[in-house]
């Protein structure tokens, strides 16, 4: 049995992973305001915690972390979405979990699960988004996760598609992230809807399935996701040009709004797409294993 860990800016999650790539059982905690001011501390004291509680149960071999942000070496280098940088995570837990820990870049860890487990198995070029609070994303060739060199690459959520646009946490201006993620979508939304700011995804998804062509907020709404799938499809046509793949994987929250989101986006690409001669369609599917994949990828070695 192994552990899984997927840690986010405000939540984490940790599970027993079986080596069928199965979750046999899920814990997980929503940070408080205040415990986010120590971040890091009380993410290592609750994985600390409950690692124990889990390995009384099970036998666990070896414990995977799950990161939003550039990782090397059993460290957080930058998680810009965490604020956190040159963090040695591994040696902290490794003082008291005697145990192998991984670390890896949490949308590589969802791309990884479901390249062997999910929506994009049994393809040879493959792109892996992953839509949340940023962008992450992993490419694969001939099956095998690429890689950059001494840092992970592939920080897909950080290629700028508006010159001089709006200024990121990494320091650039106009990147993908910034108006492709499902935070920025959302964001945007509770804005044009003057909506307070702690009104949840998923509200938000009741409100736009139960807003019809007579209401008043129905041209915001349309407004907002015309101008989210058009900078969405920007930088999938992109990372097309780049590595022509035959699939191409969305994760996270956008999954929850893809019977609004998928259609349309795949028609914006198509548009795109039929205007380069001799390119085959692209197949675009969400992902299978929902939020659940970061916790499996994490805790499978490549």
């Amino acid at each position: 049995m192994k552990i899984g860990i997927d840690i986010g800016g405000s939540h984490i999650a940790m599970g027993v992973v079986n080596n069928n790539g199965i979750l046999v059982e899920k814990l997980e905690k929503n940070l408080t305001k205040i415990e986010k001011e120590n971040l890091m501390e009380n993410i290592e004291d609750y994985i600390v915690k409950n690692f124990f509680t889990l390995s009384n149960k099970y036998n666990i071999e070896i414990v995977g972390l799950a990161i939003p942000g550039t990782v090397c070496d059993g460290v957080i280098i930058s998680a810009v979405n965490l604020g956190i940088k040159n963090y040695k995570i591994i040696k902290n837990l490794q003082e008291k979990i005697n145990l192998p820990i991984i670390l890896e870049n949490d949308a590589k860890c969802a791309a990884i699960a479901e390249n062997l487990y999910g929506c994009i198995k049994g393809y040879s070029r493959i792109v892996f988004l992953t839509l949340g609070t940023g962008i992450g994303g992993a490419a694969f060739l001939d099956g095998k996760l690429l890689r950059a060199g001494i840092r992970p690459g592939y920080e897909f959520g950080h290629m700028v598609i508006q010159k001089n646009g709006i200024e990121c946490n990494c320091g650039r201006k106009g990147c993908f992230e910034k108006y492709a993620s499902m935070k920025a979508f959302k964001n945007k939304l509770r804005e044009q809807l003057n909506l307070d700011k702690t009104i949840s995804g998923v509200d938000l998804l009741e409100i736009i399935k139960n807003t019809n062509q007579d209401d008043p907020n129905y041209r915001k709404i349309e407004s907002v996701i015309s101008e989210f799938l058009e900078d969405l499809s920007i930088g999938i046509c992109n990372l097309i040009n780049i590595f022509e793949p035959e699939v191409i994987g969305i994760g996270g929250s956008f999954v929850y709004f893809k019977d609004i989101f998928l259609d349309r986006l795949k028609n914006n690409i198509k548009k795109e797409n039929i205007k380069r001669e001799g390119r085959n369609e692209i197949l675009i599917k969400t992902a299978n294993l929902g939020n659940d994949a970061g916790i499996i990828g994490a805790t499978i070695k490549l």
